[in-house]
């Protein structure tokens, strides 16, 4: 088993940038061809042997838990009209030996106070950190994956990093670093949103944290930062001064699926590679004028 065995996923946010498609349905639940962004995201972590899930959500996720909820109804037809593919797809949306847990935020203050929010199942363990909204595509293990190898190797908490254009620093989280080691490199800092002229580094924070359980402490600590919400980036700030903090260079192709532009680029290449769909929808493209 992993030593990492849980994982943290915030879906309490409104999903604005996608209205009216998300005033009734979760952004998490848009599809990517045929799967929820939510699933993706499940079975990312589950590959690196976590084995349970925590949902930070709010009173109109529900959409959520129905979907890795069992559908007994569903199931019976499909049975009955000896739809099995589709009957197993159905069963396998959640891995076996995986248990979800779903967790109320009381209120919208930022993804800081949905972290935190987790404390009491969490406990005194390392833990991942999944958003949704980016979909990273990898051809071999995935990025929790991959960091869930390096805490096991050096037993910190692990940030997950991307150079983006300096123009952009003031949409992410931007790490200062350290001594670089090419593939992994020790975080000296780290700054929410900087300005492009103030940004330490081109480095930013995508959708996947590995955390150290000490992280809870500097989230009750620290209070509301920017936008009167509790920042993740600022407890991480804090860490770093007693903690090693490690980031990964990660393997793979990242789609910020939280964006109406990488949503539907994400949707053409997964498209592209979907078993069923690939060779027609890739006679679509070709034959079309655009």
């Amino acid at each position: 088993m992993s030593v990492v065995r849980k994982a943290v996923f915030p879906v309490a946010g409104l999903g604005t940038r996608f209205l009216p498609a998300t005033k009734a349905n979760p952004k998490e639940m848009l599809p990517i061809v045929d799967k929820p962004l939510i699933q993706y995201a499940v079975e990312e972590a589950a590959d690196a042997g976590i084995t349970e899930m925590i949902f930070i959500t709010n009173s109109a996720k529900r959409a959520i838990a129905d979907h890795f909820d069992k559908n007994n109804e569903m199931e019976s037809e499909l049975e009955k009209k000896k739809k099995y593919d589709l009957l197993a797809q159905l069963r396998d949306i959640v891995p076996k030996g995986v248990s979800c847990v779903y967790i109320r935020q009381p209120e919208a203050l930022g993804l800081g106070h949905a972290v935190l929010c987790a404390k009491p199942v969490v406990g005194d363990e390392a833990f991942a950190v999944l958003l949704a909204d980016d979909l990273i595509d990898v051809s071999g293990d995935g990025v929790v994956h991959q960091m869930v190898n390096l805490y096991s190797e050096y037993n910190s908490s692990i940030l997950c990093i991307e150079q983006v254009p300096q123009s952009e620093t003031d949409k992410y989280g931007i790490v200062d670093i350290g001594d670089d080691y090419g593939s992994v490199v020790e975080v000296s800092g780290i700054v929410e949103k900087p300005d492009p002229a103030q940004a330490p580094s081109d480095l930013a924070v995508l959708g996947r944290y590995l955390l150290t359980p000490r992280i809870f402490y500097h989230l009750e600590q620290i209070g509301a930062g920017s936008g009167g919400e509790i920042q993740l980036t600022d407890a991480i700030a804090r860490l770093i001064d007693e903690e090693k903090v490690l980031a990964l260079r990660f393997k793979g192709k990242r789609y910020d699926c939280g964006d109406k532009l990488g949503y539907l680029q994400a949707t053409v290449e997964y498209a592209l590679k979907h078993p069923e769909l690939k060779d027609k929808f890739r006679a679509f493209l070709q034959n079309t004028k655009w």
